[in-house]
């Protein structure tokens, strides 16, 4: 674990493993569960695992209160470590920031990832296209999220108060920068051609918080862009299925560095 200050703003960062560098920004809930996800990507990358302002240990200054804000911070981190040819992989709400950074400045990312991402309104003005969790019941947010949720979701029972507060504040941070319009940018959609650099987008075939539909229509609005569904996975199929994805991902870079 490191501190990195960027722009005023103090950073927790874990890194990881050696290489080229690989930027993995979190989604919303269950961090701790990327774990094995992150240890396979160690394997290949040096790792950088941001926790965003308001989650973890990461300060939010008082003027942070939407994606934009997380984009440029990340991109600004980029520039300060001086980094180039990054591996970008965005796990759902981190997804939406992920593109949030592409739509602005692809210069230090060479290729993209997007697992279940977050962040583009596709459906109409009465049609809702990511799933409330804030107003569903708790078992049924479990059911849409997990694919067999009795074996992924964790046993909140048996978290200590640290861990049980940790995980209360990175859902309050999340619900800040998400609420107003819900977990989407109304202006990201139009500006979703300039994310001039290779993605993949990776979706668990049993997604109930953001179909697989949704995510194929995500796949067809970026200019090169290739859809890679999961089997036998939900909202997180990093967590699901670590070893199918983290080969998904080196597949996609490594076919990268070879064409």
């Amino acid at each position: 674990m490191a501190r990195i200050g960027v722009g005023g703003v103090s950073l927790e960062v874990t890194l990881a493993g050696e290489g080229e560098p690989l930027l993995f920004l979190h989604g919303g809930d269950y961090f701790a569960q990327n774990q094995g996800f992150l240890d396979r990507l160690a394997r290949r990358w040096r790792v950088l695992i941001p926790r965003h302002p308001g989650f973890g240990g990461s300060e939010r200054p008082d003027e942070f209160r939407s994606v934009h804000d997380l984009a440029y911070l990340y991109l600004d981190l980029l520039d300060q470590q001086r980094l180039s040819d990054v591996v970008l992989v965005g796990s759902s709400f981190g997804g939406w920031i992920a593109l949030e950074m592409c739509v602005r400045s692809v210069e230090r990312i060479g290729r993209l990832a997007l697992i279940d991402a977050l962040g583009v309104k596709f459906g109409g003005r009465e049609q809702r296209d990511i799933a409330d969790i804030y107003a569903l019941p708790a078992e049924e947010v479990l059911r849409r999220t997990f694919f067999a949720p009795e074996h992924a979701s964790p046993d909140y029972s048996r978290l200590d108060d640290a861990e049980a507060a940790s995980i209360a504040s990175d859902r309050a941070a999340t619900a800040l920068y998400g609420w107003r319009p819900y977990m989407h940018d109304p202006g990201l959609r139009p500006w979703l051609h300039r994310v001039r650099v290779r993605t993949l987008v990776i979706w668990g075939q049993g997604d109930g918080i953001v179909s697989p539909d949704y995510g194929e229509k995500l796949c067809r609005s970026l200019p090169d862009a290739r859809f890679d569904l999961i089997p036998e996975a939900g909202h997180y199929p990093q967590i699901e299925q670590p070893d199918r994805v983290a080969d998904a991902i080196e597949r996609f870079a490594r076919a990268e560095v070879e064409s």
